[in-house]
């Protein structure tokens, strides 16, 4: 168990993606896709050892507070907070910054998304546990990377320097040389082939008085929102009034790219990100020909179809190739797996009942 750590947990987000199944109140994060569980819980339960609950902070919205406290039983009330408007994830670490400083000033901090798949928690935990206790002993922001499996344009890369000498560490850390935007397929083909470069996946470890004066010098917007949380007496009346005026920024922009010192453990634990309906079906039961699926199927002259069924449907595929068939009773999406990523744009022509 990390003494003086606390954890924040990003959960919040929008349910467009996963339509049907997801929806505003429970974005991916709140569905047990896999029938083991949400990864909200998956989250929560990797972080078991490591922090206990009374240091694990939960950040969501009004739309899915109510589903986050449900699936959060073991969290005091008071560590799962609403943000009153979406401002980015910049804004939304600062708020986790202040609630962590007004509690302990001097902490170490391991900000996670929730929406990620990690099956090897042991790994995550042990790795985390280094990651947090560096944390208190170099002035440097921390990041968690993946090593990559192929030129994906969709993340965003770090590009690693030297190595680092640490005889207290367990696993190899690194210099970071700089962050690069998403590229395209070229240029991360490139960055696969010189083999210093992770993906960027949102996992950040620091101590507190760091990561503070890092802020006033390159945000000092954020940086004056935290001073003042941290000495609020009444601390929801202050995040409903001053939280949306800050400005929306990502964290990468906001702090990252522009920090003195960053570091970065490539992650020796597996890792998805699970953006879409393509990545959920590595992880369901193989059929003949490609077709996979969550529930029974008949198929015939039928490939490489993704099948899903909320309520446990028998799905029947003739003729049909590369489809994605997803049932949840109130609806019913049929789409061509090319346009997996193109799901999130019809919702907004749904009428309101199913968004």
């Amino acid at each position: 168990m990390q003494n003086n750590s606390y954890a924040l947990i990003l959960a919040g987000g929008s349910g467009t993606r996963f339509w049907p199944l997801s929806r505003n109140t429970r974005p991916k994060q709140l569905l047990d896709l896999f029938g083991d569980g949400t990864l909200l819980r998956k989250a929560l339960d990797r972080l078991q050892g490591l922090i206990p609950a009374e240091r694990i902070l939960i950040l969501t919205n009004g739309m899915q507070e109510e589903e986050v406290r449900r699936q959060a039983p073991e969290l005091p009330q008071e560590n799962i907070i609403a943000e009153p408007a979406r401002r980015d994830t910049a804004p939304a670490i600062a708020l986790g910054i202040g609630l962590i400083a007004a509690r302990c000033p001097e902490a170490n901090m391991l900000v996670i998304p929730s929406d990620q798949l990690i099956l090897n928690d042991e790994a995550f935990r042990e790795l985390a546990a280094d990651s947090l206790s560096l944390a208190g002993r170099e002035k440097a922001l921390i990041t968690i990377g993946i090593k990559p499996t192929w030129p994906c344009p969709s993340y965003g890369y770090i590009e690693r320097g030297t190595a680092i000498a640490d005889p207290q560490l367990r696993h190899s850390c690194y210099e970071v040389q700089s962050f690069r935007e998403k590229p395209d397929t070229a240029t991360a083909t490139e960055y696969l082939a010189k083999g210093n470069y992770s993906w960027n996946a949102g996992m950040f470890i620091w101590n507190i008085p760091h990561v503070r004066t890092e802020l006033q010098q390159h945000t000092p917007e954020l940086a004056g929102f935290i001073d003042r949380l941290a000495q609020t007496e009444n601390i929801s009346d202050f995040i409903r009034d001053e939280f949306p005026a800050l400005t929306p920024i990502s964290i990468d922009f906001a702090l990252m790219e522009k920090a003195a010192r960053v570091l970065n453990f490539e992650a020796t634990f597996d890792w998805d990100d699970v953006g879409s309906w393509l990545s959920v079906a590595k992880y369901l039961q193989q059929h003949d020909n490609g077709n996979v699926s969550n529930t029974p199927v008949s198929t015939r002259d039928a490939r490489g179809n993704i099948a899903y069924s909320a309520q446990g449907k028998h799905i029947a595929l003739l003729g049909v190739e590369n489809l994605i068939v997803v049932d949840t009773g109130d609806s019913l999406l049929v789409a061509r797996q090319s346009d997996a990523d193109a799901i999130k744009h019809i919702v907004s022509q749904l009428p309101e009942n199913l968004v």
